[in-house]
């Protein structure tokens, strides 16, 4: 067995950048963004009020000071002129600056009388003006890779750009085995179970920004497994669930490596996941993840995510970790890095007393897996340890 860090090395090593396609801005939330993009204007492109008042010349800015105002500058029209000596414009917030005039008195600081104003005690220091440029410059960029959220789409838009360019979706195809497995909503015969893994997998994966690819069950047979395999033909990536241990009926790494797969690592020394398999198939990278439904989903967030982040064109990085303190004492860990599911409470975090790998009730009110390190030690409340949140991963 091999460790998880060596394990999540030899996975970003299987892994290979895409390629970059151009979409419409619309279409680009939660996108990667493959290559830097550029403004093509100044924001603003014109010096601009920042609220609403009177545009007039700073110089001439003082209690009881009176003004003739001489027309008007809303949003998206400017005012045709320019401001002399003892003039003023009534602006409006965006509206360009007028010429001549380098201040604007906000409209709670005068009085207005037909189309003269006089400015009261209460002048506040303005100048109330956003220079051009002010926010970004022609040429200025939004850097990659990133994540595209709303404030990146939206600063797009401002530079003017209608479309990005952004590394293309990774298809994942997902197959499920065993002969033990129906599909949701079918009648489970005495001695089967409802398929699970592959639909919470793929949520999983399709909110990293992958496109899921959910297969027929592949049954405990060569000939079927096969035929799940080449129903695969076009994926970035196959994940398997089940069929990766040592059982007789266990024959995802027999069949895979019929069909040329180059295998990088089989087992590792984690808790739940331990029968987890990485290697190459065709122009594929394939994972075997165990059939347990805790341990799938748990190797989903270790190994899956981070994979697809670097197909995407994202930094290899494995999850983050956070710390916290233990809300309640454990006892010591054994000789394989144990991922407890827990709870995040007001007095840290919280495993849960059970932790077998095939109960989804606990990972389902999860927020966390507490690390424990080979051979940890018992801990006592209070004690600091690290955790990695999965809430948001999977709901």
């Amino acid at each position: 067995m091999i460790s998880v860090e060596e394990a999540l090395a030899r996975v970003f090593a299987l892994c290979r950048p895409l390629e970059v396609e151009t979409v419409p801005l619309r279409a680009a939330h939660g996108r990667v963004l493959a290559q830097a993009v550029s403004a093509r204007r100044d924001q603003p492109p014109f010096a601009a009020s920042a609220m609403d008042g009177y545009a007039l010349r700073a110089a001439e800015a003082a209690p009881g000071a009176a003004f003739d105002v001489i027309g008007e500058a809303p949003a998206g029209r400017a005012f045709d002129g320019s401001v002399g000596p003892g003039q003023a414009v009534r602006i409006f917030t965006g509206a360009p600056l007028p010429a001549g005039a380098d201040r604007v008195v906000i409209q709670e600081d005068v009085r207005r009388d037909g189309d003269r104003i006089v400015i009261g005690d209460a002048l506040d220091a303005g100048p109330h003006v956003r220079p051009a440029g002010a926010d970004f410059r022609a040429g200025d960029v939004i850097g990659a890779p990133r994540r595209l959220g709303p404030a990146e789409l939206a600063l797009a838009a401002l530079m003017n750009l209608p479309e990005l360019p952004v590394t293309r979706r990774p298809v994942v195809a997902l197959i499920a085995t065993g002969d033990e497995l129906v599909m949701p909503g079918e009648a489970p015969g005495p001695d089967q179970i409802i398929a699970s893994n592959a639909f919470g997998l793929a949520a999983m994966v399709e909110a990293e920004g992958a496109e899921a690819r959910l297969l027929p069950i592949a049954r405990d047979t060569r000939a079927s497994l096969a035929q799940a395999f080449e129903l695969a033909e076009g994926a970035d990536l196959i994940v398997t669930i089940g069929g990766a241990s040592v059982g007789d009926h266990d024959l995802v790494a027999e069949v895979a490596g019929g069909l040329g797969m180059e295998r990088a690592f089989y087992k590792i020394a984690m808790r739940p996941g331990k029968p987890l398999m990485a290697g190459r198939l065709g122009q594929a990278m394939m994972l075997g993840l165990p059939g347990n439904p805790v341990s799938a989903m748990v190797c989903g967030h270790l190994f899956l995510l981070p994979a697809l982040r670097v197909m995407l064109g994202l930094p290899a990085a494995p999850v983050p970790r956070r710390t916290a303190p233990l809300a309640t004492d454990i006892g010591a860990n054994g000789p394989r890095e144990h991922y407890m599911r827990a709870r995040l409470t007001e007095n840290g975090v919280a495993p849960f007393d059970r932790q077998d790998s095939a109960l989804l009730t606990i990972l389902s009110e999860a927020d966390a897996l507490v690390v424990r390190p080979i051979g940890d030690a018992a801990r006592r409340a209070g004690e600091i340890v690290e955790y990695v949140p999965i809430r948001s991963a999977h709901g």
